[in-house]
């Protein structure tokens, strides 16, 4: 700790900070600096006076697959049990922090916050949920939540458990007493150095799958552990829901937030807490594949929750106000209308706005959306659309937007590689090669590419049989799409995606009436184990991720004189061919954004246009 100190009084500590977020892809801000500089020697000091000079300290330490970061771990020998113990510390400035909702805060000049002891103590159950050694022992972790500045009378209380309990200025002689408890202040350097080395170690993996568990998380909640944005987006949901009833308010939610950053699990969540206080809750989305796997299997065995999962399109012609709450994910897939061909006479005479009949359904509703994933002619999901339509109804909006990203080994330099390689999002920057922008915490995930079609399947198969998990191939959809066909063998699929000698077949058809042995229906491509065999499209792999994924760049998008060109009359989309050409382009942009951000641990990626693959075997070097 000696050392510690002495880095931090020559300012080597902070540079040394500053410079691992710029490996980690982000860039310390001046507050976060300021927060560094005024926190950490309080808590060394601290640790120093309580005899626990020499444990191991780990600062800024990465959520595995998630960019939020622990301030410190604090890492030794548990005095009783002589086992490695860990103790998770959340260092807050504050001065102040108000109630607001049953865990968040108001801090002034902030505005709201998570509570610091129910963000550390979610930061605990998303390690351990997250790591299996620990899953073993989850009481060799603990959380602290230090608010040095503060006075305890300054601080609105919330619940202590093992993860998370509060300590203010006030309350220094008891977190020295609580850290002495769980640390050992007889242990050696050595030994606290081996109990750092060993958290460093840990292999991490969910230990919830999302798909396995969506049925417990909707008998019980605490399934899914929600982080700091999501909980304040659950929170505010939940609070606009009971002022509804008190004040006959009626308040539009909108979330927004990239792949992966927990937009679905915040969904479900709030469905599952709904139910369970018997408040009328829905939940909608413009996704078949989507809706159908959560019917499948958060509903299982049970109609009254299959029933819970619907379309957006469900609702045209509905009376005004049928549902407490409508949570509306995949909001970006909203459309110009509902109507479609089995849309009834008496609906179509009722039918307006898809936006309008969403927010006018409900008394609260909810839209959870990523504007960067908008692939079709017509969809209108957005920020500034819903806005609008919340307003003429006369609703308050809320606006959350959520900064965190668990899909893609958690990586926010994969999240921005993808988006400079494509040039997607305003000053984005020209696209760079994976190894300038990756650093040491981008090792969660693998970024390659492949000389062909054959060798992309054998890297994904290579990557299951190796490390486990769920591998899948997607395309642009740049092929045609038969229904199957009847053989003397019996039904198959048609090898429609040919590349040279090679030949996949797509998934099964949404509406295909002869189906094929062995071959899931394509709203399971994605989850079913029987989907490797099939590539799949935009439309199977929208809203899903898996552990491996192989991406095959058709000529609908090729780089030509160092920019990217478009090609409309190569799409077999009928409803994407319908765009104009700026729209075309920005929509096939998008398109390959969403099949490059669905695997979790590894993507590998191949042009069928030679001058394309030259280029994305540069990008992924």
């Amino acid at each position: 700790m000696s050392d510690l100190l002495a880095r931090f009084d020559h300012g080597q500590l902070i540079e040394h900070l500053q410079e691992q977020a710029r490996y980690a892809g982000a860039r310390a801000g001046a507050a976060e600096v300021r927060s560094w500089q005024n926190s950490l020697p309080v808590l060394f000091r601290d640790l120093v006076d309580a005899g626990l000079g020499d444990v191991e300290v780990l600062l800024e330490h990465q959520l595995p697959h998630s960019k939020m970061r622990i301030d410190v771990v604090l890492c030794g020998i548990h005095p009783r049990t002589r086992e490695t113990s860990f103790v998770f510390v959340e260092l807050k400035q504050w001065s102040r922090a108000e109630a607001k909702l049953e865990s968040v805060v108001i801090v002034p000049a902030l505005g709201m916050r998570i509570h610091p002891t129910e963000q550390v103590r979610g930061y605990c159950q998303y390690f351990i949920d997250h790591t299996p050694a620990l899953a073993q022992r989850p009481r060799a972790v603990r959380g602290v939540a230090y608010l040095h500045n503060a006075r305890r009378a300054d601080v609105v209380a919330n619940r202590v458990d093992e993860y998370g309990r509060l300590f203010t200025l006030d309350d220094r002689a008891k977190l020295v007493e609580h850290l002495r408890s769980v640390l050992a202040v007889d242990g050696s350097r050595d030994a606290n150095r081996d109990a750092g080395d060993e958290f460093l170690r840990f292999e991490h993996r969910p230990t919830k799958p999302f798909l396995a568990h969506v049925a417990a998380e909707l008998q019980d909640r605490e399934q899914f552990v929600l982080l700091d944005d999501q909980k304040v987006a659950y929170e505010i949901v939940l609070d606009a829901v009971v002022r509804s009833r008190a004040a006959k308010t009626r308040t539009v939610v909108i979330v927004m937030g990239g792949p992966g950053s927990g937009k679905s699990v915040i969904a479900l969540s709030l469905v599952a807490e709904l139910a369970r206080r018997g408040v009328e809750v829905a939940h909608a989305t413009g996704s078949r594949s989507f809706t159908e796997t959560m019917r499948k299997y958060g509903g299982k065995d049970s109609p009254r929750l299959r029933g819970m999962f619907k379309y957006f399109n469900s609702f045209v012609g509905a009376e005004p106000a049928d549902l407490r709450v409508l949570i509306c994910d995949e909001a970006h897939r909203i459309r110009e209308t509902g109507v479609n061909r089995y849309t009834t006479k008496a609906q179509r005479e009722r039918a307006r706005r898809q936006i309008d009949e969403l927010i006018d359904v409900a008394t609260v509703p909810v839209f959870l959306l990523d504007e960067n994933q908008v692939v079709r002619p017509g969809e209108m999901g957005s920020e500034a659309e819903i806005t609008a339509a919340a307003r003429a109804a006369g609703c308050e909006v809320e606006v959350i937007r959520l900064r965190d990203q668990l899909r893609c080994g958690g990586s926010v330099s994969y999240d921005t590689w993808v988006s400079r390689l494509l040039g997607i999002g305003p000053e984005v920057g020209p696209p760079i090669p994976w190894s300038a922008i990756a650093g040491p915490l981008d090792e969660a995930i693998t970024v390659t590419s492949a000389p062909s079609p054959a060798h992309l399947e054998k890297w994904v198969l290579a990557q299951q049989a190796e490390y486990r998990g769920i591998g899948r191939l997607t395309a642009g959809f740049c092929w045609p799409w038969s229904k199957p066909t009847q053989t003397a063998d019996g039904p198959r699929l048609v090898e429609d995606v040919t590349i040279g000698d090679w030949r996949r077949p797509w998934n099964a058809k949404a509406d295909a009436k002869l189906k094929v042995p062995d071959v899931p229906e394509s709203s399971y491509w994605a989850t079913d184990e029987r989907g490797f065999g099939q590539v799949g499209c935009i439309y199977t792999a929208q809203g899903f991720e898996y552990d491996w994924s192989g991406v095959i760049f058709g000529p609908d998008l090729v780089r030509r004189d160092g920019r990217w060109v478009s090609n409309r009359s190569v799409s077999k989309d009928p409803d994407l061919r319908r765009a104009d050409d700026v729209h075309f382009t920005a929509l096939v942009k998008n398109t390959y954004k969403v099949l490059l951000t669905r695997g979790m641990r590894g993507t590998a990626v191949f042009s069928t246009d030679p001058e394309t693959q030259a280029f994305l075997e540069e990008m992924t070097s």
